[in-house]
C-alpha cells in the first residue's frame, strides 16, 4: 500500500508543477487541501499560489475570485477584499446569480479581519440565500452547503474534512482519478498511524487505574486523542499527537478535580506539590490524589525518554504549562469559595482563559515537533502571545456557551456566561448570543495575526488556527468531549472504517 502510495504522490506532483492557468491551479490546490493531500507538496503549492498572488488577475467569475482569495488568504497573503465590491449594485446589494458562486464568496468571507464590512456583508447576504435554495439543490451540491452553512470551510477540522469530503470527491463527474486513489490511500496510510498511537496511549492510561483510583473523572482517552489528531494530523506528528494527549488527559482530569471533586485545601495541596515537581511531594496529598501526581511525575520522565537528548530540556516547558493551569485554578477556587463573581468578561477571562486549557494544549503541540521549534519559540510562547490568547478566548466561550445549562445544577464556578448576565443586566440567551459574537471578533483578530508578517516559522501560526478549528469542532452543537456519543460515528469513520477504492 505505502509503495502504490509514493508511485501515486509522484504522479500527482507532475499535476500540481504542470498546472499553468489559474483557474486550473485554485481547482487542483482546493481539491488537494481538502482532500488532505497538500501536505505532501508544500513548497510546489507555495510557489502555484506565488504566482497567483503576482499575477494581474481580474476576472468577472466570483466563483474564481472568490476561490483565489480565499487560498491566498490561507496561505498566509493579506490579498484586499475591495475586490469583492465590484460584484454589488449601485445600492451596494450582492448581485449573484448562480449557488456555486454564494457557497465560494460565502467560504471567502470567513477569512474576514476586523472592520472588513464587505465580508461582513457577504456572510450575512450569502448565508441567507444559501438557506432559501438549499431544499431545491440536487444532492451532492445539497450536501455541501447544508455542511458549510452548519461550519465554513476554513474552520472545518482538517483530517475530519478529508473523511468526509472523499466520498463527496468520489461521486463527482469532474474528478481525478489518480488523486482520488492517493487520497483513499493517504488515509488509510493515516489510519494505521492513528491506531497505533491509540495503542500507546490507551496503554499509557491504564496504568493510572481509573475505575479504582479516580472513578469520578471524564474517562475519555479515545476522545482525547481524537481531538488531538484533528490538531495535527499529518504523518510526522506522531509523537506530537501522543504528547498532546496525555496533556489532554492531564488538564481534563486536573479539571475535574479541582473544579467539582476535591476540597479547597486538597486543591491547593496538589497545586502546592505540582510546583515543587518532586516525589516527596507526594507524601503530603491524599491517595487519590498521589496516585495522579506519580503518574504526572512518571509520564514527564518518559516524555525526556522519547524526546531524545537533543531536545528532553522542553519538558520543562510541560511542566511549567501544567503549572500555569493548576495555579489559574486555584485563583477560580477562591472565587468560589468567596462567592465572587467577576465584575466584567475581561476580568473573568484572563484567569479562565488560563484554566479551560486551550494554551496548554496548543503549546505542548509544539514540544514534540522537530528542529524547526527551537528554544527562543518555546520561551516566546510561554509569554500567552496575542494569538493564543485568541485560541484560549474562543475555546473558553465556546466552552462556556455549551456548559453553562448543564452546569446550573452543580456547584461550579461562575461562567462567562454568567459574568456576561451580570456585567450587561441580560438573559442567559442574550449573553450567549452576545458571547457568540465576541467569538466571531476573535476568529478576526485571530486572522489579522495569522496574515501579519513574522520572522517565526509560519507553522506556529497554522498549528495554532488547526487546534482552534477543533474547539470549534468539539463545542459546535453541545460539549461533545462531554457527551462524546455525538461523535461516535466520526470516531468509527477515524478509526476503523477505511475509505475503499
Amino acid at each position: 500500500m505505502t509503495e502504490k502510495a509514493e508511485v501515486l504522490k509522484e504522479e500527482v506532483r507532475k499535476m500540481v508543477t504542470g498546472a499553468k492557468e489559474i483557474p486550473d491551479i485554485l481547482g487542483l490546490v482546493i481539491t488537494l487541501q481538502r482532500l488532505g493531500l497538500d501536505n505532501h507538496y508544500e513548497n510546489e503549492i507555495d510557489e502555484q499560489l506565488s504566482y497567483v498572488h503576482n499575477s494581474d488577475y481580474n476576472d468577472r467569475d466570483l466563483n474564481l475570485v472568490s476561490l483565489r482569495f480565499y487560498l491566498l488568504r490561507k496561505n498566509g497573503y493579506h490579498v484586499p477584499s475591495d475586490v469583492f465590491k465590484s460584484f454589488k449594485d449601485e445600492e451596494g446589494n450582492f448581485v449573484v446569480d448562480d449557488v456555486k458562486s454564494l457557497l465560494s464568496l460565502y467560504n471567502a468571507a470567513y477569512l474576514r479581519t476586523p472592520g472588513e464590512k464587505v465580508l461582513d456583508e457577504a456572510i450575512v447576504f450569502t448565508r441567507s440565500q444559501l438557506e432559501v435554495v438549499l431544499d431545491s439543490l440536487e444532492p451532492t451540491l445539497a450536501d455541501e452547503v447544508s455542511l458549510a452553512l452548519q461550519t465554513p470551510l476554513f474552520r472545518r477540522v482538517r483530517i475530519l474534512e478529508t473523511r468526509t469530503y472523499i466520498p463527496i470527491y468520489e461521486k463527482e463527474a469532474a474528478r481525478n482519478d489518480v488523486i482520488l486513489e492517493f487520497a483513499q490511500l493517504n488515509f488509510n496510510l493515516l489510519q494505521l498511524i492513528y491506531c497505533e498511537e491509540l495503542k500507546t496511549v490507551t496503554l499509557w492510561w491504564k496504568q493510572l487505574n481509573v475505575e479504582a483510583n479516580l472513578n469520578f473523572i471524564r474517562d475519555r482517552i479515545v476522545e482525547m486523542h481524537f481531538w488531538m489528531t484533528g490538531a495535527c494530523s499529518e504523518p510526522q506528528y506522531s509523537l506530537t499527537r501522543v504528547i498532546m494527549t496525555k496533556m489532554t488527559a492531564y488538564i481534563t482530569i486536573l479539571d475535574d478535580i479541582m473544579d467539582t471533586y476535591s476540597t479547597t485545601e486538597e486543591a491547593m495541596l496538589l497545586a502546592d506539590a505540582i510546583y515543587r515537581c518532586d516525589e516527596g511531594a507526594a507524601e503530603l496529598l491524599p491517595e487519590y490524589m498521589k496516585v495522579l501526581y506519580l503518574h504526572l511525575l512518571r509520564t514527564f520522565d518518559s516524555c525526556e525518554d522519547e524526546l531524545g537528548p537533543n531536545k528532553s530540556f522542553r519538558v520543562f516547558y510541560l511542566k511549567e504549562l501544567i503549572n500555569i493551569l493548576v495555579q489559574a485554578s486555584t485563583q477560580e477556587i477562591k472565587w468560589h469559595d468567596e462567592h465572587y463573581v467577576p465584575k466584567t468578561i475581561d476580568e473573568h477571562l484572563k484567569i479562565s482563559r488560563a484554566t479551560v486549557g486551550g494554551f496548554q494544549v496548543a503549546c505542548s503541540s509544539f514540544v514534540g515537533m522537530g528542529d524547526i521549534i527551537t528554544k527562543e519559540i518555546l520561551d516566546w510562547l510561554l509569554t500567552y502571545p496575542e494569538l493564543l490568547k485568541c485560541f484560549s478566548t474562543i475555546a473558553r466561550l465556546c466552552n462556556d456557551i455549551k456548559s453553562t445549562e448543564r452546569e446550573q445544577n452543580g456547584a461550579h464556578h461562575a461562567s462567562t456566561v454568567q459574568c456576561y448576565m451580570l456585567q450587561h443586566r441580560t438573559t442567559m440567551h442574550g449573553a450567549c448570543e452576545k458571547i457568540k459574537e465576541l467569538i466571531e471578533d476573535t476568529w478576526k483578530d485571530m486572522m489579522n495575526l495569522y496574515l501579519t508578517p513574522t520572522e517565526r516559522p509560519k507553522l506556529i501560526a497554522k498549528t495554532v488556527v488547526d487546534v482552534t478549528r477543533t474547539a470549534d469542532y468539539i463545542y459546535k452543537k453541545t460539549d461533545a468531549f462531554t457527551f462524546s456519543h455525538t461523535i461516535k460515528d466520526m470516531i468509527a469513520m477515524l478509526y476503523v472504517e477505511p475509505t475503499l477504492f
